[in-house]
């Protein structure tokens, strides 16, 4: 090996379910200099230009069936994998990471048209489309939930977690802000980075007996809800996003969430119990696999979000609020399934796939 540092291009895009475990991964690579493969007007425009070189292709999902619009995407796939091929070759990079979506197609084509190694991370117990289809194509596909396995019988695969942003494992910089007192119940409410209408209107139903068993609310809504500022309550604390995750959740008595990976990866590296309503328009429906994980390790209640009412969700808070110990359970087994190094061993394995 030359002392030049190891080039490794990362392709994340979209949400902070595929930012966010690939930025944690390139912290745990200080010696590689890496650049970044996203897509214009998405979420890594704001979150990795600070810290790595991005570079933007034009790439979006396949519809259903043969039409003008399948055909223009499928054009410009065909010239995103060009221009990533070129980059590849001109910043002689010796390897690829990617999260999946849309982007992981074209940066694993080109990666292995020039015979370059490709990890692939897929964080959801259910694999996407894209994984099941790319898996086998690249040289190791690292798995968030061991379950995932069965689906991918032609790939290499190694499970290693889901890594968590850094402000989670180091608990000793975590101060919350907000203006909680030391010794009530917190409900926890959050939708992942695109935030939940529907769940948010269920909440605002059924806050007022949760207020009157002396919980506090934070409600992170997202950006998109109609009804933001119609809730007034000195016990409830409505914002659209809140960067301190790791201090939100870790006071927590109970979240009440979606069921993305990225966030149940936080829930779990926190030991969070929660009650989670998978997002029932997730591509496979991909959520509510994830959230069988939880549920069967006695980390969580689940619940469709077609047979959810506000009554059901306040009574099953209120009983819960009231089970200290079944609370104190779940949060046992929810950091059972949580696997804290899992960056690390990301890093580990990234390291013998491009070096080797």
């Amino acid at each position: 090996m030359t002392n030049a540092p190891i080039k490794l291009l990362i392709a994340a895009s979209g949400t902070g379910g595929h930012l966010f475990p690939a930025i944690a991964l390139a912290d745990k690579l200080p010696e590689y200099e890496i650049e970044w493969l996203g897509v214009p007007n998405r979420l890594e425009t704001q979150l990795v230009p600070q810290k790595y070189p991005l570079h933007t292709i034009a790439v979006e999902g396949f519809q259903q069936g043969l039409s003008i619009a399948s055909l223009l995407t499928l054009g410009k796939l065909i010239s995103a994998i060009f221009q990533v091929r070129r980059l590849l070759k001109q910043g002689k990079f010796q390897g690829v990471f990617t999260t999946g979506g849309y982007i992981a197609g074209p940066a694993v084509i080109a990666a292995r048209s020039l015979g370059l190694p490709v990890v692939f991370h897929e964080s959801n117990a259910l694999p996407g489309k894209v994984t099941r289809f790319f898996g086998p194509w690249c040289s190791v596909v690292a798995l968030g939930f061991d379950v995932a396995t069965k689906y991918l019988p032609r790939a290499k695969n190694v499970t290693v977690g889901t890594p968590v942003r850094s402000q989670f494992l180091d608990t000793s910089s975590v101060q919350l802000d907000l203006a909680i007192p030391e010794n009530v119940p917190v409900i926890v409410v959050f939708g992942g980075s695109q935030g939940a209408v529907a769940v948010n209107k269920l909440v605002r139903e059924s806050a007022p007996a949760w207020f009157n068993a002396g919980a506090y609310i934070v409600h992170l809504t997202g950006d998109r809800d109609p009804d933001v500022g119609t809730l007034k309550h000195p016990q409830y604390i409505e914002l659209p996003f809140y960067d301190n995750m790791a201090a939100l959740l870790q006071r927590a008595s109970l979240a009440i969430s979606r069921s993305g990976a990225g966030s149940l990866t936080e829930l779990a590296v926190c030991g969070t119990p929660a009650i989670l309503i998978p997002y029932p328009f997730a591509a496979e429906d991909h959520q509510s696999y994830n959230s069988a994980v939880f549920t069967q390790a006695g980390a969580a209640l689940s619940f469709q979000q077609s047979e959810l009412t506000a009554e059901l969700l306040q009574t099953q808070v209120l009983n819960l609020l009231q089970s200290p110990d079944e609370l104190n359970k779940m949060a046992e087994n929810a950091k059972a399934i949580a696997v804290p190094d899992s960056a690390d061993k990301l890093a580990s394995l990234v390291r013998e796939v491009v070096e080797s």
